[in-house]
């Protein structure tokens, strides 16, 4: 086991803000007085991250999971607790920790739009005191293994929304940072481009022992590249584990699908609830409740069945589980 790279304890964030009425009254009125309001962002938030992990840290909208990340990469000052990246205290030594992390934020860019990708590159190898030799080896190695050779030389702004992202993995990774930082780095894009994204960060990690601190709304963005994920709600944790943990504490479900070599009008089994059937009444997609019926218990029912050419059982997705935790939570 390897020694922790991330140590937040106790870290919180506050903001507060002056709340007034609408209209020229409320205006007026608070002019003269304000009512001070003050919203916990991030609640006294503990963990550790060891190097070499790959965490998936999710919550709903406005769960504290962006204003966490801020904090870590020194963005924000916490209101209250400490934390330790890669040996630093980020908010009082930012700059020493950026040559020590990346960052890939999908709804910001750090690339110039009106330049060529590789203008913008230099820059941060300038920026990242890189030895010329060593920024240029790195950086073409990078644009080979992201396909990007065909569009670096455009400007940013003319790029499509994969290319662009592919540009922003670059540029995060020029200066072999050990850890990168990623805030939803696949929104908007096509299938094709987020699994050439994720390989990537897969090889990243294998190849070169980089630590992925994850958060993302796509749950195949949390299964393909994460074995551990922590939930936060309120600005609070409610989960950390990994996903097989997951699965296994929450799931009290399965999904089995039934194929008959005939048709078959009417078919239930008790405390099972069917989801779907084919067009020809030869396939059945059931939801079985766990609790209620033992999946043991379900598989004596349907061989008792006539007819029965396959069938397969799996998880709920597991969106659905991160679903059913936020409403108990």
């Amino acid at each position: 086991m390897s020694e922790p790279i991330i140590t937040v304890s106790g870290l919180s964030k506050d903001f507060e803000f002056s709340e007034r009425k609408p209209g020229l009254a409320g205006a007026l009125k608070a002019l003269v007085s304000s009512e001070k309001k003050k919203i916990h962002a991030v609640n006294k938030v503990s963990f550790e991250v060891e190097g070499g992990e790959m965490l998936a840290f999710i919550g709903p909208n406005g769960a504290g999971k962006s204003t966490t990340i801020k904090m870590l990469t020194g963005i924000l000052t916490p209101s209250g607790g400490s934390a330790s990246v890669a040996g630093f205290d980020p908010w009082k030594q930012r700059q020493k920790l950026a040559f020590k992390i990346g960052t890939v934020f999908g709804q910001k860019s750090q690339l110039w739009m009106h330049l060529p990708a590789m203008d913008s590159f230099e820059l941060m190898g300038k920026i990242y005191e890189l030895p010329k030799a060593q920024f240029e080896k790195r950086r073409d190695e990078l644009i080979e293994r992201m396909e990007a050779k065909e569009f670096v030389n455009q400007p940013v702004r003319k790029l499509s929304l994969g290319q662009r992202m592919k540009c922003e993995l670059i540029a995060s990774l020029l200066h072999n940072p050990e850890i990168l930082f990623l805030d939803e780095p696949t929104i908007g894009l096509d299938l094709i481009a987020k699994r050439k994204f994720r390989e990537e960060i897969k090889r990243l990690n294998r190849e070169e022992g980089t630590t992925i601190f994850l958060t993302s709304h796509d749950v195949s963005d949390i299964e393909s590249l994460c074995k551990r994920i922590m939930i936060i709600n309120h600005g609070k944790t409610i989960y950390d584990n990994s996903v097989t943990e997951l699965k296994r504490n929450y799931l009290n479900k399965k999904v089995v699908s039934v194929l008959f070599e005939d048709k078959v009008q009417d078919f239930k089994i008790k405390n099972c609830k069917v989801l779907r059937k084919s067009k020809d009444d030869l396939g059945f997609k059931l939801e079985v409740d766990c609790k209620k019926k033992p999946i043991k218990e379900f598989l004596k029912e349907v061989a008792k069945l006539e007819g029965i050419e396959d069938i397969t059982i799996s998880d709920p997705p597991v969106e659905e589980i991160i679903e059913e935790i936020y409403k108990r939570k």
